[in-house]
């Protein structure tokens, strides 16, 4: 039988995920959520380019969010294919929330997950967070994970 059948809401689950513990956290709690309702994990990562980006600048960066991101997630992926759970890695380029809101909404995502980090006023003010952005404009149900 099909568990999936059982599970209509959260096929697919993607964590947005820079290495840090709290984007750890979030992708425990993702592997968590699918193990218990058989759905496919996505740990998706974005590289953010300086501004303005010199062709040299983006090869540079891109190259060490390829490394990173590289490492970071085999850190993580060893768990899911010891439970026999679905987890892929992607790495994409622009800014954090925008390129979470379109991979969700192109990969048919049924809950996005992220790490809560701390900011202050200032900060939400003027720069509004990568969760809140994601919060207001996601298509689909978003978890903050602390």
């Amino acid at each position: 039988m099909d568990k999936r059948r059982h599970n209509p809401y959260f096929r697919r689950l993607l964590v947005g995920f820079d290495g840090s513990p709290h984007a750890e956290k979030a992708a425990e709690v993702a592997m968590e959520l699918a193990e218990c309702l058989d759905a496919e994990v996505l740990l998706f990562a974005v590289a953010r380019l300086p501004e303005p980006a010199t062709i040299v600048e983006v090869d540079a960066v891109l190259d060490d969010a390829r490394e990173h991101y590289t490492a970071a997630f085999q850190k993580l992926t060893a768990r899911p294919k010891d439970h026999g759970l679905d987890m892929k890695t992607e790495i994409a380029v622009g800014h954090p929330a925008q390129q979470i809101i379109r991979r969700a909404e192109a990969g048919g995502i049924d809950l996005v997950l992220l790490g809560h980090r701390g900011t202050s006023m200032f900060e939400r003010v003027i720069l509004g967070s990568i969760s809140e952005r994601v919060l207001k404009y996601a298509h689909c149900p978003v978890m903050i994970v602390r």
